[in-house]
């Protein structure tokens, strides 16, 4: 199967980012991926680099969202992951993942459940942590475990969604740096990110696919100078192995192709599975052991 992850700046608005991100789908399509991967919040700015109420206006156009994405998925005869600011009602927001089948029909959704608050991310001001759980969605190309950005640096995401069946784990992410650091401490930080990620696909024998954004975007508020998005998109095997990675700063279409009987083979080599305690495990319920 042939997936691509599409790696994108922001426009400077909605209408222009989405008119190029299309464009790359279509892109996608001609060249015959079946399964069309985006960055999250793909449609604005990273906004949550300050916390501003105005910004909840995003997620007024929810619906038309749907329709819109669901829509361009139909037309490129794509399983399409989109990322979405979700209004659930007043007061109430989600960072939700929506995977919409080639025949433009919601395969279903996901709720971002790991929530960061950090300097330059703070999401917790704009959104709920997810209440739909750890549920692969079920599409024509497969079992996809769809987990958004901060969910990838937890293992007991990537397991859940593994021993419900997940075929793939998928990453929509916004991730980057800030210019002041020194270079040692990007390297250390990109290194990280792309190792957790791999040892995902290595612990549960299942591909990974992360989608990152790209490009420079000032905080808004002005209170730090802004993000620069790393890049670094990429696609692993269930051995971890690098099947294809984006540049650090470029716009690209990053295209893998993903051999289903691959991960039948690594699991009957490396049974993880098998060999879990799970009777012992009972202390991962805590919050902390003393």
């Amino acid at each position: 199967m042939k997936v691509a992850l599409i790696q994108k700046k922001y426009y400077g608005n909605t209408f222009k980012t989405n008119k190029e991100t299309i464009k790359n789908i279509e892109i996608a399509s001609r060249e015959g991926a079946e399964l069309v991967v985006l960055q999250e919040l793909h449609q604005n700015e990273y906004f949550c680099q300050s916390e501003d109420t105005n910004f909840f206006s995003y997620a007024n156009s929810w619906m038309k969202d749907i329709e819109f994405w669901s829509a361009v998925a139909k037309e490129n005869n794509v399983v399409l992951v989109t990322s979405l600011f979700e209004k659930r009602t007043a007061g109430l927001y989600h960072n939700t993942a929506v995977v919409f089948e080639k025949d433009g029909t919601v395969a279903g959704k996901y709720r971002k459940m790991h929530i960061p608050d950090d300097p330059g991310f703070y999401e917790k001001f704009y959104f709920t942590p997810g209440d739909l759980g750890f549920e692969p969605i079920h599409t024509s190309v497969g079992k996809l475990g769809v987990l958004i950005c901060w969910d990838q640096w937890y293992p007991e995401a990537s397991r859940l969604m593994t021993l419900k069946g997940a075929e793939l784990l998928i990453y929509p992410t916004a991730i980057g740096w800030f210019d002041e650091d020194s270079q040692e401490e990007k390297s250390r930080q990109l290194d990280a990110w792309i190792t957790i990620q791999r040892s995902h696909a290595i612990a549960n024998g299942i591909p990974v696919l992360s989608c990152n954004r790209v490009g420079f975007e000032k905080d808004s508020s002005g209170v730090m100078d802004g993000i620069r998005f790393w890049g670094n998109s990429f696609v692993c095997d269930p051995q971890g192995e690098l099947l294809a990675q984006a540049s650090c700063e470029e716009e690209e279409v990053l295209y893998a192709i993903i051999d289903k009987e691959r991960t039948k083979e690594v699991r009957d080599i490396w049974p993880f599975l098998r060999d879990r305690r799970i009777e012992d495990y009972g202390n991962l319920l805590k919050r902390y052991c003393d």
